[in-house]
């Protein structure tokens, strides 16, 4: 019986052309710094990956923060994405669902701490030094998005937040969708810039 299906192609038992996943070349130029391809895969996949973060961690804000921390991952960690181990969108997925449960799990981390140490004596320095960096993370996050122009605050709110596709922001906007697709790009550029994300 044949394996599973791997890599950017594969016949059908009908023998048609092979098929080849439309992300793969345009993640191959998001690993080379292409902008444009960053926001074509952007596009394709800032709703699913949205919806899948939304499900594990629950509480709508995390869930934003979460998404925003995943396409940064996207664009640094584009060099590393073997389409002959997965297609785009898995690998994605896979890496907001891992940064998902991650979220989870110190959440539940913390809060069992809490209900466990006795506060009296104050907590350890490891506790502390740990709450506060995560704390850290998501005020940097914020303090970024607050460097971005309202239009693209407006535009990452609603595609990133509330899983708009580009057309329906530019519509919501009243704005060139084309306009709304260029500022979404540069606003993920931004806030990778700003966070200090190498590529």
């Amino acid at each position: 019986m044949p394996g599973p299906e791997r890599g950017r192609r594969a016949e059908n038992d009908e023998g048609d052309p092979p098929y080849e996943d439309p992300l793969e070349p345009l993640m191959a130029r998001v690993a080379r710094g292409d902008e444009q391809a960053f926001g074509a895969v952007y596009d394709a996949l800032a709703g699913s990956v949205f919806g899948l973060v939304r499900r594990v961690v629950r509480d709508p804000v995390r869930a934003e923060e979460v998404t925003q921390e995943v396409f940064l991952q996207v664009w640094q960690k584009a060099p590393r994405f073997d389409a002959s181990r997965g297609r785009p969108k898995t690998w994605v997925l896979t890496l907001a669902h891992r940064r998902a449960v991650d979220v989870v799990r110190h959440d539940q981390a913390a809060s069992d701490r809490d209900q466990r140490y006795d506060w009296t004596g104050g907590p350890a320095y490891d506790q502390v030094a740990d709450e506060v960096t995560v704390r850290l993370e998501h005020q940097a996050v914020r303090r970024c998005l607050e460097t971005l122009t309202e239009l693209q605050r407006e535009a990452v709110g609603l595609a990133y937040y509330q899983g708009h596709t580009y057309a329906e922001t530019a519509s919501i906007l009243d704005a060139n969708p084309a306009t709304v697709k260029t500022r979404l790009r540069d606003g993920l550029i931004r806030l990778r810039d700003c966070l200090g994300v190498t590529a």
